[in-house]
């Protein structure tokens, strides 16, 4: 079975999307898209990633930034 990690992150940029996806830090894969995500609370969303290379898994935490309405 493969392990599972909690790696927290915070994006430096305010549309992380595209620009900032994770690699495995087993076998250094990259991935593209998360198995699932949550909510946590409400501004924070956890995903879970599993490398089709090697099997490692492991949970990133990202914080929402709120924008001001117009």
């Amino acid at each position: 079975m493969p392990a599972l990690a909690e790696i927290p992150t915070v994006a430096p940029h305010p549309d992380p999307r595209g620009c900032d996806l994770p690699t495995c830090p087993v076998c250094a894969d990259s991935m593209v898209a998360a198995e699932a995500s949550a909510y946590v609370s409400e501004n924070v969303i956890s995903y879970l990633w599993t490398c089709d290379t090697c099997g490692y898994g492991f949970v990133t935490k990202h914080a929402l930034r709120r924008f001001a309405c117009c």
